[in-house]
């Protein structure tokens, strides 16, 4: 029986230990796109001799025939011939409770709009940002001392609670997947959010501005 073949668009440490796993598990790693300096998956894979592929490289000419794709900490936009190569699709992890917070800076929002709840969901890739159907989530508190220093508080959040987090919800979805079960539910557009990048200049989105006023004079 051939092994389950997977591939990794990710970096920095959270995409190194997604990589561990998988090796863990037994699965195949086929490839990974990463920076070329990324010091943690890149070192990795050089030591395991998997085929690297510079971040921003990635696309249907160059992706590897696979089982899965896996994003972990990667900002890559995975186009839709690309989407379409690995036989099941691609899974990635984005910490906030989908489909809440969607966009890079999840956590920093979650934490600025005073939510004394967050989480993280692994969700199956799709045409739109964070849209994809959810597989599999978990939540966790936001002590309400964060919302002191929320960009600080969003790191901190992040080492101590999310990375955990992803960790343990890529090992369940991987652990199914390698058993032949695979689920799906699609997000609930009732409650979704997207918020800008916080580390843009000059942020302009009116209506997220009013909603921290009226919740910090409540």
């Amino acid at each position: 029986m051939s092994k389950f073949k997977v591939f990794i668009s990710g970096q920095k440490y959270f995409a190194e230990q997604v990589f561990i796993l998988c090796n863990k598990l037994g699965m195949e790693i086929v490839g990974v796109c990463c920076p070329i300096d990324d010091k943690y998956i890149g070192r990795a894979a050089k030591l395991w001799n998997v085929p690297i592929i510079p971040a921003g490289m990635l696309n249907a000419d160059n992706m590897p025939d696979c089982d899965l794709g896996i994003t972990a900490h990667s900002f890559d936009y995975i186009g839709k011939k690309t989407r379409y190569i690995p036989r099941l699709g691609w899974l990635g992890y984005h910490p906030s409770l989908l489909p809440r917070h969607r966009g890079r800076s999840s956590i920093e929002w979650a934490i600025r709009m005073k939510e004394p709840i967050t989480g993280g969901t692994v969700f199956w890739l799709n045409a739109g940002i964070d849209r994809g159907d959810i597989a599999y989530q978990d939540w966790c508190w936001i002590p309400p001392e964060y919302f002191l220093e929320p960009q600080k508080s969003a790191s901190k959040l992040w080492r101590e609670e999310l990375l955990p987090m992803g960790l343990k919800l890529f090992e369940i979805a991987f652990k199914d997947l390698l058993s032949g079960v695979i689920k799906r539910t699609p997000q609930d557009k009732r409650f979704s959010t997207f918020e800008p990048d916080t580390s843009v200049k000059d942020i302009y989105k009116p209506d997220l501005l009013m909603l921290e006023y009226i919740k910090s004079h409540n």
